[in-house]
């Protein structure tokens, strides 16, 4: 197992997303990982993946609490690039081998269950719900100081050539 996000396997000319486009200095740079315990991945936790994201002062809702676009655009992107990983193991292919096998968001269903504060890192925990060769359905928990303060499902789906640059 590496250490490399799923998003920094991203061929350069996909790799511009607001939420998690290495190429894209001013979005949020959200990483995203299979869920490791102590460096190896755990059977118990094999089929989910990580993310954490610190919130800045520019994500505020009202003072003290973070802004709620701001959670569903991390499950958004987690949700997509944790498709894109599972697509690559179903596929025994390494991450970021040619043909990109990259998602984008069909449906992107978020329920808010907590105020979500600020100066609080956030987890985002994947699990999935439906794998297919070309729709791939993640539900995203999202935790700070390890209360869940949403819950989200994004239905992902193969990226069609028409979005392809090239």
């Amino acid at each position: 197992m590496n250490n490399i996000a799923f998003q920094d396997c991203y061929p350069e000319e996909l790799s511009h997303c607001y939420g998690c486009g290495k190429n894209n200095h001013d979005g949020h740079q959200l990483k995203s990982y299979w869920h490791t315990e102590q460096g190896k991945l755990s059977e118990q936790v094999a089929e989910q993946t990580i993310a954490h994201f610190m919130p800045e002062p520019c994500h505020t809702a009202i003072p003290g609490f973070v802004y709620g676009g701001l959670i569903a655009s991390l499950i958004d992107c987690h949700g997509t690039g944790s498709a894109a990983a599972m697509a690559y193991r179903q596929a025994e292919r390494a991450m970021g081998t040619l043909p990109a096998l990259r998602f984008v968001t069909a449906a992107l269903n978020v329920s808010y269950l907590a105020p979500t504060p600020m100066g609080v890192e956030l987890e985002l925990i994947g699990r999935f719900i439906e794998v297919k060769a070309k729709k791939v359905v993640v539900e995203i928990i999202v935790s700070a100081n390890k209360v869940v303060c949403a819950k989200g499902t994004v239905v992902a789906v193969k990226m069609p050539d028409s979005m392809s640059p090239t």
